[in-house]
Formats: C-alpha cells, structure tokens, sequence
C-alpha cells in the first residue's frame, strides 16, 4: 500500500537528521532549498508507489477474472456472448476477423448478468437481462435460444445451468411523501421545472441497483430524502410480483418488510398512484 506523501517526507527528513554529515540541513522554514529538494522527491516516490499498487490491482483482478469455472468466468462468458457469430470450433471464442468494433458490439445483446451456485438445487443459477433503450428487458424467443446453445457449448461438462431470463419483478409501493410546499406541489410536481422528481428518483434509485442486487427499503428511503422538496418520506408497505415460468404468468404480491434480491434480477414499477404526498 503506497505511502503518503507526509511519510515518505518525514522518514527522509528522520535520515538527515541522524547523518552527521547533514547537519547543515537544520532549517525548519518551508521553503528552504533542502525541503523543497524533499518534497519533490517524496511526490515522485508517493506517484511511483501509487502507480504499483494500480498496477497490482489489475493484475490480481485478471487473475481473479480468467480462473476458468468461477461463477464469475461464467458470468464474463455470459456477457461476452454474441447473437448471430459462431464459435472457432472446440472453443469459446468468437471469429470477429472481418468485423468492425461497433458491429461487434452490437452483437453483444446480454447487457447485464449474475451468476450464483444454488443451495438447494447444485447448479448454477445465470441469470440475464438485455437492454432497450434505458429500460432493461429479457432476451426474445430467437436470441434465448441462441444464449443457452451457446452456454451448452461452452460450460464445463457435468456443470447444470438454470438460466433465468425473466421480465423484471413488478414493484408496489405505498408511500407518503412529505413535501415542501414550496418547491412541490400535492401532486408532488416541481413548481420550478415542471417534472416529479421523487418519481424520476425512485425509478433512477431502481436503475443503479447492481444487477441481482438487494434492495433496501431504509436505503431508498434515505435516498428520496435527498430529492429536493422533500422532508421526509414513509413507506407503508413495499411488495414485489415476480413472473412464473410454468404458468406463464405474474404470481400474487408478496410483501416486502427490510430488504430483498428481485427474481429476475431487476425490478419495474408500473405505477405511483399509491404515492400520495403529505405538508
């Protein structure tokens, strides 16, 4: 871990001290000649260490990141998939020879990835999202099928997958706002611009969510609290629907008491009629 620029100086400063032949370095002003000689050096030996400390950081991560098996390799590998390549035969990598970096680019249509091993069912459980615009979505019919062609190909022999490529958890939340009048309206519209900002916070709160991530409900609370025109907000009950796969269909809410992980990775808020907004 690299030293601060006040260490490195102080431990130079403790070698002049003790070396006789220095002695004349006894000035206790800051811009003496010999300080200044100091201070440069210790801001070259501080950048240098910094720079070490980057560069081991890089270098532990691509060790972390190329162990081949990991859930995180899957996870790389999930990313890394590209909808209408093939593969270089016995292999896991991709022919791009010929393409253009935005082609190949494009081409990579798993926006978004998570992969954790199951405690009850020994697999590992992927799960996926791909991305329209700035909203996240679940891969089509052709793109799914060619994703999990893909994983067959590549995955360790003997390794069970469960992907879930599910459309986002459906959120509910009934909440009271408390707002400044003079910022807000009771609609909780901005009086300046025109727009709702807690709506706009709740659904950026839910976009920077890490994907897969858990979500608390004390953390979004102290989010909204930073919206300006709001004083304070109480969440009188929060509740998530999550799509079934067997019935083609979204199961009943569940209710949500301090945190949870969506089903599919991701949540969608279709509505805010039950956020009303209280003086």
């Amino acid at each position: 871990m690299a030293r601060t620029i006040t260490e490195i100086q102080n431990q130079i400063f403790a070698k002049i001290a003790g070396d006789p032949k220095l002695t004349a370095l006894n000035s206790v002003s800051k811009v003496a000649i010999y300080r200044l000689f100091v201070f440069v050096v210790a801001y070259a030996c501080w950048l240098l260490e910094v720079i070490f400390d980057s560069h081991a950081a890089q270098i532990d991560n691509a060790i972390l990141q190329q162990k081949s098996g990991t859930p995180n390799w899957y996870k790389n590998k999930a990313l890394a998939f590209q909808y209408g390549f093939d593969l270089l035969p016995d292999s896991d990598i991709y022919d791009n020879t010929g393409y253009t970096d935005e082609e190949i680019e494009a081409s990579k249509i798993v926006k978004y990835c998570s992969v954790k091993e199951s405690q009850e069912s020994n697999r590992l459980v992927i799960k996926v999202a791909g991305e329209s615009g700035d909203d996240l979505q679940p891969l089509e019919g052709e793109e799914k099928t060619a994703f999990d062609a893909y994983l067959q190909e590549i995955k360790y022999a003997g390794v069970k997958l469960l992907v879930v490529n599910n459309p986002a958890d459906k959120l509910l939340l009934k909440m009271e706002v408390y707002y400044d009048v003079l910022v807000l309206d009771n609609n909780g519209t901005s009086i300046l611009n025109g727009d709702k900002p807690v709506e706009k916070a709740i659904r950026a709160y839910m976009k920077a969510l890490p994907f897969n991530g858990e979500l608390v409900l004390n953390d979004l609370i102290g989010y909204l609290r930073l919206v300006p025109g709001v004083k304070n907000v109480h969440i009188n009950t929060a509740s998530a629907s999550a799509y079934d796969n067997v019935t083609s269909a979204f199961l009943d809410y569940v209710g949500i008491y301090v945190r949870t992980i969506p089903s599919a990775g991701y949540f969608e808020i279709e509505t805010f009629e039950n956020v009303s907004y209280v003086v």
